[in-house]
């Protein structure tokens, strides 16, 4: 039996990753991916979509799919960052307290998989940040950028950490930020870029490198063994 995979993801750069490279991937395994960012708000019957500002829009959107589509062949899944992440979302006092940022982003989805409370829901955060997993090889940005003295310092800065995900959620530190530092054009260039030098990395790669993501990635995968 085929299954149908809906993921729920924070902005254009989600999207776009998971149209262009999750879904042909997952296509492999006979699950078929629909993809949209999380409902922001609604004016006059256009819907805005991207960017999460409190637990509530999320929450809402989330419920809102699940109660849309009750069939037994539907999953659910979320590609939230934990930089910037609402302070209201579930479990946040308690993941802040935790020192080690994978025992963190364990009670994160925790949490909200409680709360949702459906057993075809998978939540998924990004540790730290989406960008973590161009860091997996960023020297693959010289693709989309012309800026070889900006990408030879974040290879050497990716190089001090034992993870591409454990580069940090500080407010200059985020793997976004570090790379907007060096090469400043990636700030409006993201939504089209990023999914292009992801591709370039490859999967291999993304799931060696960034470890939470690659066990995420393997259970997407086993969906239809499941």
């Amino acid at each position: 039996m085929a299954i149908r995979l809906n993921f729920i993801v924070e902005g254009q750069t989600e999207e776009a990753f998971v149209k262009q490279i999750l879904s042909p991937h997952l296509a492999g395994f006979g699950v078929w991916v629909k993809a949209r960012c999380v409902l922001t708000s609604r004016r006059r019957n256009i819907k805005h979509r991207g960017g999460i500002e409190s637990y509530g829009q999320a929450r809402k959107d989330i419920n809102a799919w699940i109660k849309e589509d009750r069939n037994s062949d539907v999953r659910f899944t979320t590609m939230f960052d934990v930089y910037g992440l609402p302070t209201n979302f579930p479990g946040y006092t308690d993941a802040k307290q935790t020192s080690d940022p994978y025992g963190r982003v364990k009670v994160l989805e925790d949490a909200l998989g409680e709360d949702i409370s459906d057993r075809r829901f998978i939540p998924h955060f990004q540790l730290h940040e989406f960008e973590a997993l161009l860091l997996s090889d960023p020297q693959k940005l010289d693709l989309q950028f012309d800026d070889s003295a900006g990408i030879r310092r974040l290879v050497d800065m990716v190089a001090s950490f034992d993870s591409p995900e454990l580069v940090n959620d500080g407010n200059n530190t985020a793997p976004s930020k570090r790379i907007i530092g060096e090469i400043p054009a990636y700030e409006r260039m993201k939504a089209s870029a990023a999914p292009i030098v992801a591709e370039k990395i490859g999967l291999p790669t993304l799931r060696l490198k960034c470890t939470h993501f690659g066990e995420w990635l393997c259970r997407l995968e086993t969906l239809n063994k499941r």
